[in-house]
């Protein structure tokens, strides 16, 4: 069939079908299409997903964490044309705006403009949903000086102040090194009155500042990598999702009042040797999680292990999947049994256990130092002997190998997992820019799989049905879950 009879029949599609097709493009790839005829032009103008990125703009070939100033004016010259000819081509009302999303870097005048051209399309259209993804072009902690971090936030407040409108109806807001302000943070929460998901990287009023967070309809929040001594969160009625990595103080650094509908929580940090243990009881405590990630960073265990109180019984009561993630290697996983023993409803438990060099300090000079822990594991083995859970039905172990605390981790959850159905024991986990690659101790062949699960079971009653090898899809994508939604396109533009 020729190309003419190829097109022709992607013409004769009804325009409904068309449009569902462009709206599974980025913007830059459907505005191509208008060249075809002024009936794909017109297509364009009827898109339900406006997705406006400046990561689309890239040059071929080039990461955003590597581009000139020069380059980066260009890109985000580009988002404002972008953005303008895309809004300004439709026609008022005619059609709902899904989704109207827009990253762009905090550079001069182009966020106004962009905030501009946003809050026009809001008063001529119907927007369900709008997000703004402000980046600054700094993508490594360190690279932002403390003026640095005052400046971007004083042109983000200039930015704000100018467009009340766009922030008005945004739903999504995804924020980066910015150093407010005492009530800068306050005022765009009461401004941004729609605010469902709102993503801080780095952002902060000052050392050791607290941020205090109240919202009618906010639903998720990541605070990642901030300066502060305390969250509060004081009043959100629609939260249901949490992430919270990298806070500095182990006392009290977390407050939950009103948040009735928290279920999701996802919570990182690397402990050194001189940080206090959480107790999970007192860090949750008001809530009732379903799903819950615990990431360590390879280092130090900075989880007390509790016994079941009725305190922490209650906060993990409806607990339905946990992650473990970055355990450090070489040190035993029993202590995990008491989030088995304090949540009876638990199906999945999924661990990682990797010394991942690239994300550690190395040097054993530094590390002392720095007062990074000789000792990262856990102790705890009060568990009843008797013990027994009913629901769960999934363990997921990724970093296996045939080790003594591996071995004798799983022969634990066997005979108290009287129900488990699959046991899934994957090698040691992988990374192109490691260094260093260490050979593990993993049963690749047949024969080592049989003396494996024999080891495993010996002396216990088990249905359970072991599983090794590749990877399955489903296990690799709930590895890093739960995480925060809003960085699901930014990762991709990484990679």
């Amino acid at each position: 069939m020729g190309k003419g009879n190829k097109d022709d029949r992607l013409s004769a599609l009804p325009d409904d079908v068309l449009v569902n097709i462009l709206d599974r493009l980025n913007v830059r790839e459907a505005a191509r299409t208008s060249i075809l005829s002024r009936r794909w032009t017109q297509l364009c103008a009827k898109l339900s997903r406006l997705i406006i990125s400046a990561l689309d703009f890239l040059p071929e070939g080039v990461l955003c964490t590597n581009i000139s100033d020069d380059e980066l004016v260009r890109i985000n010259a580009a988002v404002v044309q972008a953005t303008d000819s895309i809004l300004t081509r439709r026609n008022p009302g005619e059609h709902t705006i899904r989704l109207l999303s827009t990253r762009f870097y905090l550079r001069d005048d182009v966020p106004i403009s962009i905030g501009r051209a946003v809050g026009h399309a809001m008063a001529a259209h119907l927007v369900d949903n709008a997000k703004f993804t402000v980046m600054t072009g700094k993508y490594e902690i360190s690279d932002m000086a403390e003026d640095d971090l005052i400046t971007s936030a004083r042109n983000f407040m200039l930015f704000f102040d100018a467009c009340p409108s766009a922030f008005g109806g945004l739903t999504a807001l995804d924020l980066e090194n910015l150093r407010f302000g005492e009530s800068d943070i306050s005022n765009v929460l009461i401004t941004c009155k729609r605010l469902k998901h709102l993503r801080l990287y780095n952002c902060d009023s000052g050392d050791c500042s607290t941020l205090q967070v109240e919202h009618a309809h906010l639903s998720e929040l990541s605070i990642v990598h901030c300066m502060l001594e305390r969250v509060e969160l004081k009043w959100l009625p629609q939260l249901t999702t949490m992430v919270f990595e990298g806070w500095l103080q182990f006392q009290d650094p977390l407050f939950i009042g009103h948040v009735p509908l928290l279920e999701v929580v996802s919570l990182t940090n690397l402990a050194l040797s001189y940080h206090k243990m959480v107790l999970l009881s007192e860090f949750l405590s008001g809530t009732s999680i379903r799903d819950l990630k615990l990431a360590f960073n390879s280092e130090k265990i900075w989880v007390q292990p509790e016994f079941p109180t009725p305190c922490l019984s209650s906060v993990f009561r409806q607990l339905r999947f946990v992650n473990l993630l970055h355990l450090p290697e070489g040190y035993e996983l029993t202590w995990t049994m008491y989030i088995l023993e304090a949540a009876p409803l638990l199906k999945e438990l999924y661990m990682t256990v990797w010394d991942h060099a690239c994300n550690m300090e190395m040097d054993e000079e530094k590390r002392k130092e720095e007062s990074y822990s000789e000792n990262r594991g856990a102790e705890w083995d009060l568990v009843a002997a008797d013990f027994q859970h009913h629901s769960l039905a999934t363990l997921v172990i990724f970093g296996f190998e045939s080790e003594d605390c591996f071995v004798n981790y799983v022969r634990r959850v066997l005979v108290a997992a009287v129900n488990l159905e699959d046991v899934f024991l994957y090698s040691r986990l992988e990374c192109g820019s490691c260094e260093e690659k260490k050979l593990g101790r993993y049963p690749w062949t047949k024969r080592q799989r049989i003396s494996m699960k024999k080891r495993l079971t010996i002396g216990i009653e088990s249905f359970a049905i072991f599983h090794y090898g590749e990877l399955r899809p489903g296990h690799v994508a709930k590895m890093e879950y739960p995480e925060c939604s809003l960085l699901e396109e930014k990762e991709a533009k990484r990679c």
